[in-house]
């Protein structure tokens, strides 16, 4: 009988321990890995890092130049389910590891935040009429546009730092605030 009681004893303390550690996934703070080469130099395939997802819990707007991790499925509604989903996966990512590229979720870098005015021109980035003096990116962009890209309310607008090798807003379109899944707070 003592060896069943502390069988459940066990049993029943890593049980809570999982279930706080995921609650803080879910809510407080999470770690994912870098698939890809989008945000080169600043990070590269295999890197660890360390999300804020309290920015997410509580809808709070992204700032210029955070790296953020976001939804890229932007023309459809996320749910409390979709912030659930998310977390599992990243979860079991952390305890067994997968070669399996999360296509939806991508890691980029903040431009353009609500009311902004973009323009891309001659390899850089305009921001409301001011070139951006940005020291992360190592060559020029390719991309050209005479379009101006106003970013609407609720939204922010991200590029990769390889700039011509990323799939970002320029494509997707600017990013609804709820589809920032988390802040970079550091690499490990």
């Amino acid at each position: 009988m003592n060896i069943l009681r502390e069988i459940y004893e066990w049993s029943y303390s890593i049980g809570i321990a999982f279930v706080i550690a995921f609650i803080i996934n879910l809510f407080m703070f999470q770690s994912t890995k870098v698939l890809g080469n989008s945000m080169y130099p600043t990070l590269t395939e295999q890197d660890y890092i360390g999300l804020s997802r309290i920015a997410h819990t509580l809808r709070i707007e992204p700032q210029y130049g955070d790296v953020v991790v976001i939804d890229s499925r932007v023309s459809r509604p996320r749910t409390w389910r979709d912030d659930v989903h998310y977390s599992l996966n990243a979860y079991a990512g952390v305890l067994a590891p997968t070669k399996e590229k999360r296509h939806n979720y991508w890691i980029k870098r903040v431009i353009g935040k609500p009311g902004d005015v973009l323009e891309f021109d001659q390899g850089r980035v305009i921001r409301n009429g001011t070139a951006l003096e940005e020291p992360y990116v190592t060559e020029g962009m390719y991309y050209q546009s005479n379009a101006k890209v106003t970013v609407p309310t609720e939204h922010i607008f991200v590029l990769g730092d390889n700039r011509n090798n990323s799939a970002d807003s320029r494509y997707i379109g600017p990013v609804p605030i709820d589809h920032v899944l988390g802040i970079m707070v550091f690499k490990l």
